[in-house]
């Protein structure tokens, strides 16, 4: 079954309704420039509320070279994983890789090379995630990936696929790549808030094509 992992949660209503539908993975951006940013104390406040485990609250992160600070954050926040975008961190595999499960998130352009990732999956992260390359969003493109090179990266770890996903094209990519989960956060939006009826509708696609 393909994980669904809701990203940019800043509502309780919003992460109660996710795990409703079936999300495994909740996402709380933790990089300021984002535009779903939410502080540490904010995210904790809803984690301990609304995301029981087994469920999975990712905190979020980009640009990061303080691997202490990604701690601190995280703890603060009460996250069970992170997820990081941009490069390497100094040290990360001691001080992060060893205390939270790591999903790192990878840019596909037109340098992409998907047997690259085999040495990340084994050495550094659990999962891969596939994003759009932007030159400023770190996620949130909206733009989506070639699926075709995306299905050949999943010869070499586990892939959670996210890039300009919505509900009418997610069941195509759950078809088309088969990734080990998908991941959305403005494709489920309207003016810049969580749709109840685009997210149910994108939950529903990725079910209706999982074994399809």
């Amino acid at each position: 079954m393909t994980r669904v992992k809701i990203c940019g949660i800043t509502r309780v209503e919003d992460a109660q309704l996710a795990i409703e539908l079936g999300a495994s993975a909740l996402g709380f951006n933790f990089y300021r420039g984002s535009p779903r940013y939410i502080e540490p104390t904010a995210a904790g406040e809803i984690i301990r509320q609304a995301v029981p485990p087994p469920i999975m609250a990712v905190g979020v992160f980009a640009d990061e070279s303080d691997v202490q600070r990604v701690l601190n954050v995280a703890r603060e926040a009460g996250v069970s994983a992170i997820q990081l975008h941009g490069p390497r961190l100094p040290g990360h595999d001691r001080g992060l890789r060893w205390t939270y499960p790591l999903i790192w998130a990878v840019t596909v352009d037109e340098n992409f090379d998907p047997v690259s990732l085999r040495d990340l999956a084994q050495g550094q992260a659990g999962v891969i995630m596939l994003d759009a390359f932007h030159p400023v969003l770190k996620g949130g493109t909206g733009q989506t990936i070639d699926w075709a090179s995306a299905r050949e990266a999943t010869r070499f770890a586990r892939l959670i696929l996210a890039g300009g996903l919505t509900p009418g094209n997610v069941g195509a990519c759950v078809r088309a790549v088969r990734p080990f989960g998908v991941d959305v956060r403005s494709g489920i939006e309207t003016d810049g808030r969580k749709d109840i009826e685009k997210m149910r509708a994108f939950v529903r696609a990725v079910r209706e094509n999982d074994a399809a």
